[in-house]
C-alpha cells in the first residue's frame, strides 16, 4: 500500500490569503473603534506573524502596545483568532484536484501538520475535504514534529502504507522535504513563491 501525505499550511491551505482575510475582518470589525488605519494593522500583523513562526499571543502583545488598544485584551484577541480563523480558511489553488488525483491512483491520503491541536484540525476541517483523507496527524496531538522521522512513520503506519513507496507533498524544505526524505519517502516540493520563507506551520 502506498500513501500520499500532505502538509497543511501553504500546501493544502492558502494560509497567507486566509490570514490576510481574517486580520482584515478583525481590524475593520471587532477593532474598528480602536484602529484608525486597518491596512497598517493588517500589514503589521502579517509582518509579526512571520509566516507562522511567531505564535499569536506574542503578535497581539506587540499590536496592543503599538496601536494603543484598550478595549480588547491580548487574551480576548487571541481567543478570537484561535476560534474564528477557521472560518476564513480556503484551499490553495489546485490542491484539491491533486489530492483527488492521488486518491484515484490508489494512494491512501494523509495530512501531517506541525502546529497546535485542535487549532490545526479545525482549519483543515473547514476546507471541506476531510472525506478524502484516511488519516490526520497534528504534531501537538502526537508529541512529535516534522522533520522528525517518527511522525512520517506514524502517518504511514496509520494507513498501513509502505513508507518506501509513499510520497510527501509540502512547502517547507526542511520540515517537509528533508524530513520526509530522511524517513525514506519520495517528496514533492511545492514552494509558495520565489521569496517565500516557510515556517514549520
Amino acid at each position: 500500500m502506498r500513501a500520499a501525505l500532505f502538509d497543511l499550511d501553504e500546501t493544502i491551505l492558502d494560509r497567507s490569503g486566509s490570514l490576510k482575510d481574517f486580520v482584515t475582518w478583525q481590524a475593520t470589525g471587532m477593532l474598528r473603534s480602536s484602529i484608525e488605519d486597518p491596512s497598517r494593522f493588517v500589514e503589521r500583523f502579517i509582518a509579526l506573524d512571520n509566516n507562522g513562526i511567531l505564535w499569536k499571543d506574542k503578535v497581539y502583545e506587540s499590536l496592543v502596545q503599538e496601536f494603543g488598544i484598550v478595549d480588547w485584551s491580548v487574551e480576548e484577541l487571541l481567543s478570537t483568532y484561535v476560534l474564528t480563523f477557521c472560518a476564513f480558511c480556503k484551499p490553495r489553488a489546485g490542491a484539491i484536484s491533486v489530492i483527488e488525483a492521488c486518491r484515484a491512483k490508489g494512494f491512501k491520503i494523509g495530512l501531517v501538520s506541525n502546529g497546535k491541536s485542535p487549532f490545526q484540525e479545525r482549519n483543515f476541517n473547514a476546507l471541506g475535504i476531510s472525506q478524502l483523507f484516511d488519516t490526520v496527524i497534528v504534531s501537538e496531538a502526537v508529541s512529535v514534529r516534522k522533520p522528525e522521522k517518527a511522525i512520517f512513520e506514524l502517518a504511514c503506519q496509520s494507513v498501513m502504507a509502505d513508507i518506501g513507496s509513499s510520497v510527501f507533498i509540502g512547502d517547507n524544505p526542511l520540515a517537509d522535504i528533508k524530513g520526509a526524505k530522511e524517513a525514506g519517502m519520495d517528496t514533492i516540493y511545492v514552494p509558495v513563491g520565489p521569496t517565500y520563507e516557510p515556517s514549520s506551520d
